[in-house]
């Protein structure tokens, strides 16, 4: 079946084939960069095939499903989607750009699933990659948007999907500077499932012809899991101290963080910090923070145990949020004071801890919103205030209980959006859509 026929036939932007040629100019230099990364630890040397289109592994028999997920937290979106696809018979390729997203895809993805790292945007390693995996269906995560390899899907014959797709209203503002380009690049995707109204109305704006509103993906992710032993032992550890969690933390938030324990610990002297930097590759710098800001650490990793002289337990493992999350009563949930767009609210929502955030939180405004607005979650604009809202929680047990009930209550409120997608969906897995793509080409002509 043609699935390109029902996409706009249209001759490609200028300054798309310039984009196109630069980045194929600069492929060289692509092999610079990887080994840049490497040096810290965001690439793994042993796969950077991947990052060229190539890959050790043979494509597997039978339909094969792409998804493109950036990092780690549109990776945990899509993963109960994954396991309804691989029950069905499918095979999934799931990308992503991170390492942390590729350790968590190992730990996590079902049978029937594995782990690629993206081809870099250029002509060479995108039509590598494609022409060896040869996907029946392709779907990029969010906001995924990437000129070369939605150029390099428009004339295939596999339909092209936007998946919990979000678009801010800066990016609107940004891609409808270069009309001609935005019209064809959103015109390549066949179908745009979008997490909310705004969004859906933002991509409409840019020229997607099939949008849709199943909902955000996030509102369905189960809650987190936790070893039983583990936390048992690390309770036992602690005792009846008091327990606060920074949770994915960036650089200059750990700072912000440990000043706030410092100003909390004259009222709360028995108060442990529990820090979980985003990236666990971190760690290192915040053990070094930690000694020049004279703070007692132990680590996750290290297997060392908390003791009542121990300030700081140092969160570097992978797969454990739900242990860091279940220990707190309070969350401060990072990324949202650095300028990365903030994280998802829900698995802390789920867990039972409180949370408290910073205002810079793009990723995801629509549910913090939602949060703010009914009292399920603090905003606090000034960091320096950090230590006076996490502080009013600890003085009143009963705001903790009533703020994670809400919480948990928008969740459950919110879910839906994983069988609503499944449903959109269905037509492109078992090819009805194709009728439809050609009935809207057939108008267009008349």
């Amino acid at each position: 079946m043609n699935w390109s026929a029902g996409r706009m036939v249209e001759k490609r932007p200028v300054l798309l084939s310039l984009y196109r040629a630069a980045a194929q100019g600069v492929s060289p230099l692509f092999h610079v960069l990887f080994g840049l990364r490497s040096r810290s630890s965001k690439e793994i040397p042993a796969r950077k095939g991947e990052r060229f289109g190539r890959s050790d592994l043979a494509r597997p028999a039978g339909s094969l499903i792409w998804i493109h997920a950036a990092s780690v937290g549109e990776t945990m979106s899509v993963l109960p989607l994954i396991d309804v696809l691989t029950g069905d018979g499918h095979a999934v390729l799931l990308t992503t750009v991170t390492v942390t997203a590729s350790e968590l895809a190992e730990k996590r993805l079902p049978d029937g699933a594995f782990h690629q790292f993206v081809p870099y945007d250029a002509p060479v390693p995108l039509n590598r990659f494609l022409e060896h995996w040869s996907p029946d269906l392709a779907m990029v995560v969010e906001s995924e948007i990437w000129p070369c390899l939605f150029d390099e899907m428009h004339g295939r014959n596999v339909p092209f999907v936007l998946l919990n797709g979000r678009l801010s209203d800066g990016s609107l503002r940004n891609w409808s500077r270069v009309p001609y380009i935005s019209r064809f690049i959103f015109r390549c995707l066949d179908l745009v499932l979008a997490q909310s109204p705004a969004d859906a109305e933002r991509f409409e704006k840019l020229g997607c012809h099939d949008v849709k509103v199943p909902g955000n993906l996030k509102f369905d992710a189960p809650e987190p899991a936790v070893d039983d032993e583990a936390i048992t032992v690390l309770q036992a550890q602690i005792g009846e101290r008091r327990i606060w969690v920074a949770a994915l933390t960036h650089p200059g938030e750990d700072e912000i963080v440990f000043d706030a324990y410092k100003r909390l610990r004259q009222e709360f002297p028995d108060l442990l910090l529990v820090l979980v930097p985003r990236h666990p590759a971190r760690a290192q710098d915040v053990i070094d923070l930690a000694a020049a800001s004279d703070l007692s650490l132990v680590s996750r990793s290290s297997q060392q145990p908390v003791t009542p002289e121990t300030e700081i337990f140092l969160g570097d493992t992978l797969g454990e949020m739900g242990l860091y999350y279940r220990l707190s009563p309070v969350t401060f949930l990072g990324g949202s004071f650095a300028d990365v767009g903030g994280h998802n609210p829900v698995e802390a929502a789920l867990s039972g801890s409180a949370l408290v955030t910073g205002p810079k939180v793009a990723n995801a405004r629509a549910v913090y919103k939602e949060f703010w607005s009914n009292g399920a979650a603090v905003r606090v604009q000034d960091p320096t205030k950090l230590a006076n809202e996490v502080g009013e929680l600890f003085r009143n047990p009963e705001k903790i209980h009533r703020q994670i009930e809400t919480a948990r209550a928008l969740v459950e409120a919110g879910r839906g959006a994983l069988d609503k997608s499944l449903a959109l969906l269905q037509p492109l897995l078992n090819g009805d859509r194709a009728k439809r793509l050609q009935e809207t080409a057939d108008e267009q002509i008349t």
